[in-house]
């Protein structure tokens, strides 16, 4: 049997099972999936786009992650691991995988997001909900092939850079 656990880094542990299927359906009603439309250097870090079939909204960060989206992007390897390749050698020696990652939240321009992780063990099969840097959860999410989504509400609480998106593209291609 699948089990759900929710842990939240700010308050003592407490792991609450609940059905996975009744999860995964609440889910699907809630995000859109989502993909890097394009990753871009500013004075200041990067700029990664992120696109649904109906918006596209930019995240920025620090330019040595954003290299690292873009280098996952292409489906290139540093020459040297980097800290999510240390992650992800962790996750697989301990037998867990990267299920997916969810752009949660959005707050005064600051992203937030889950990274969902899951377990088989002798115990069974474990789903633990971790808070992260959207940043380096696109990454995981990205170096893995897993899915990535935006939460409905940061959907709607962001503004739309589509069509701005496509401009900086067709000038870049001048």
């Amino acid at each position: 049997m699948r089990h759900y656990f929710q842990y939240n880094f700010n308050s003592p542990i407490h792991l609450k099972p609940c059905r996975f299927s009744t999860y995964l359906s609440s889910m699907n009603n809630s995000v859109a999936a989502v993909s890097v439309k394009g990753v871009m250097p500013t004075s200041n870090g990067c700029a990664v786009f992120l696109g649904s079939d109906e918006k596209t909204f930019v995240i920025y960060m620090d330019r040595g992650i954003g290299e690292a989206i873009q280098r996952a992007v292409n489906g290139e390897h540093a020459e040297r691991p980097m800290t999510h390749d240390l992650m992800v050698t962790m996750l697989d020696g301990l037998g867990a995988e990267v299920e997916r990652v969810v752009i949660n939240d959005v707050q005064d321009g600051t992203f937030f997001a889950r990274l969902i992780i899951s377990m088989e063990n002798e115990l069974g099969h474990k789903i633990v909900e971790i808070d992260a840097r959207p940043s380096d959860s696109i990454v995981l999410a990205l170096t893995t092939q897993k899915p990535l989504y935006a939460a409905r509400q940061v959907l709607d609480a962001v503004d739309d850079m589509t069509e701005i998106l496509a401009k900086i593209l067709k000038e870049g291609q001048a």
